[in-house]
C-alpha cells in the first residue's frame, strides 16, 4: 500500500526545483517536501522563504521526514548527508553521480547496515531508466555488455558542431547559456561524468564494484579541425561513448569519442539526449533514448525514485549476489584515429597493430591499434586527440597474444 512520504530536500538549483515543479504537477505520488536545505541566503527563490533552512540538521534530526533527497553538487558533503540519514533511519534518494561512483561498495554496506534504501536512477542518463531496468528486467539475463551516449552535455556540444557548423567553442558556450553544461565544463568535456555514470551502471550489469580512478576517460576537448574535415568527408559523426563489457572473468570498461556512420543507431541520438544499449544473452540488444540533461528530464526521475519509495522498494543488487570471481581490467587493446602537430612525438612503435598515416603542414594523422595504458597517457598531453573507429576492435590482451602467436605461425 502507497503511504505519504515526507521529504527533506538538499539543493534547490536545475534538479531541485525540476523536482519541486513535476511533484507539484503530478498527482499519483503520495509525498511532500517538508523543508529545503539551502546554503546561500538572501537568494531570489521561486517559493516562500518558509520552505527554507541552512542548518542540514533540521532536516537530518527530522522525525517526521521519511526521505532526505540529496541534489547539491559537492561530492563530499553529498556523502556525508547520505551516511547521516541512513543513520537517522531515513530513505535517500540522490542523483550525485560523482558521490555514487566514488562510495558505492560502502553506501551498499550501509544500506545493509541500517536497512534503509539509497535510490539514485537520476544519477545516471537523466530520463532514462535504466538502473531499475538492470535490477528488474534483467535481472537473470546474462548481460555481456552495456554501452552508450553517458552525457547529454557532450552530445548537444556535438551535436552543434556537426549540425550547426559551429566550433567548439561556440558550441560549448551555446550549452552553458541552455544550462547543460556547467560554467566550469571539465567534468563534462574531459568525460568524468559519464565515467561516473558507467561505474554505477557496470554495479549493476555485473555485480562488480570498480573505482573511478580504475576506468580511463577521454573526453572531446581534444578533438581538432582536422578531425571534423576528416568526419565532414567521410560522412561520419562523433559522439562520446561508455562502455563495459564482460569476457570470461573479467570487465572492461572505458570512455572516448568514436567516429559514428550515418546508419549507426547512436547517429540520431541528438542535442541533449542520451542512450543506453544493452546486450543480453537472452534478451539480445536493446536501446533505450531519453533527455540525459535538463531540470525536468531529471527531476522525474528523481520522483520516479520517491515514488517507488511510497511502496518500500529498494536495489537488491542481484548481479552483485549472482556474480562468480570477476575483475576489472585495462588490458585492452582498441583501434583509434590519433591526430597530433610536429611539437608531440609519436611513432609507429607506440602501435600494437599500425594500420596507416600520413603528415601534412605540420600536423600528423595515424590510425591503428593501441593499448588503454598508451591512450591514458596520450590523453593526458595536450594537442593530441583520440578517437575510436567507427567499427573499432576491442582486443584483449590474451586475443592480442593469440594472433601474435598464429601470425608467426
Amino acid at each position: 500500500m502507497k503511504k505519504k512520504l515526507k521529504l527533506g530536500l538538499f539543493g534547490f538549483g536545475c534538479v531541485g526545483q525540476g523536482l519541486y515543479n513535476v511533484l507539484h504537477k503530478t498527482h499519483g505520488v503520495k509525498a511532500e517536501i517538508r523543508r529545503i536545505c539551502v546554503k546561500t541566503k538572501n537568494k531570489t527563490r521561486p517559493i516562500a522563504e518558509i520552505f527554507f533552512t541552512y542548518e542540514k540538521n533540521d532536516i537530518l534530526n527530522d522525525p517526521e521526514i521519511d526521505v532526505v533527497v540529496e541534489l547539491i553538487d559537492d561530492a563530499d558533503v553529498a556523502f556525508e548527508i547520505l551516511k547521516a540519514a541512513l543513520s537517522n533511519g531515513k530513505a535517500v534518494v540522490t542523483a550525485n553521480k560523482k558521490m555514487l561512483a566514488e562510495h558505492l561498495e560502502e553506501i551498499y554496506e550501509l544500506q545493509q547496515k541500517y536497512q534503509r534504501p539509497v535510490l539514485y536512477e537520476g544519477a545516471v542518463c537523466g530520463s532514462i531508466p535504466i538502473i531499475r531496468n538492470l535490477e528488474e528486467y534483467y535481472d537473470n539475463d546474462l548481460i555481456q555488455s552495456i554501452e552508450g551516449i553517458f552525457n547529454g552535455s557532450t552530445n548537444y556540444i556535438l551535436t552543434e558542431i556537426f549540425e550547426a557548423g559551429k566550433n567548439y567553442e561556440d558550441a560549448l558556450f551555446h550549452a552553458q547559456e541552455l544550462g547543460f553544461a556547467e560554467t566550469d565544463p571539465t567534468l563534462d568535456v574531459k568525460a568524468f561524468d559519464p565515467k561516473y555514470k558507467l561505474v554505477i551502471a557496470i554495479a549493476h550489469t555485473f555485480g562488480l564494484f570498480v573505482k573511478p580512478q580504475e576506468v580511463i576517460n577521454i573526453g572531446i576537448d581534444q578533438v581538432s579541425a582536422l578531425d571534423l574535415k576528416f568526419a565532414r568527408e567521410n560522412n561520419y559523426g562523433i559522439k562520446l561513448v561508455a562502455r563495459a563489457f564482460k569476457q570470461d572473468n573479467k570487465v572492461y570498461g572505458f570512455v572516448a569519442p568514436q567516429f559514428i556512420t550515418n546508419r549507426h543507431p547512436y547517429a540520431s541520438v541528438r542535442n541533449e539526449y542520451n542512450a543506453v544499449q544493452v546486450k543480453g544473452a537472452f534478451a539480445e540488444k536493446q536501446i533505450f533514448i531519453g533527455k540525459g540533461a535538463g531540470s525536468y528530464p531529471t527531476g522525474s526521475a528523481v520522483l520516479s525514485d520517491i515514488s517507488a519509495l511510497t511502496y518500500s522498494y529498494a536495489y537488491e543488487y542481484k548481479k552483485l549476489l549472482q556474480a562468480d570471481t570477476i575483475t576489472f581490467s585495462n588490458e585492452l587493446c582498441a583501434e583509434v584515429f590519433i591526430t597530433f602537430n610536429d611539437s608531440i612525438s609519436i611513432s609507429v612503435s607506440d602501435f600494437k597493430r599500425f594500420d596507416t598515416g600520413y603528415a601534412a603542414k605540420g600536423h600528423h594523422f595515424m590510425r591503428g591499434l593501441v593499448t588503454l595504458d598508451r591512450l591514458k597517457t596520450w590523453s593526458g598531453i595536450n594537442g593530441i586527440s583520440i578517437i575510436l573507429a567507427p567499427d573499432t576492435d576491442l582486443i584483449t590482451s590474451e586475443q592480442l597474444f593469440e594472433e601474435q602467436v598464429l601470425s608467426v605461425a
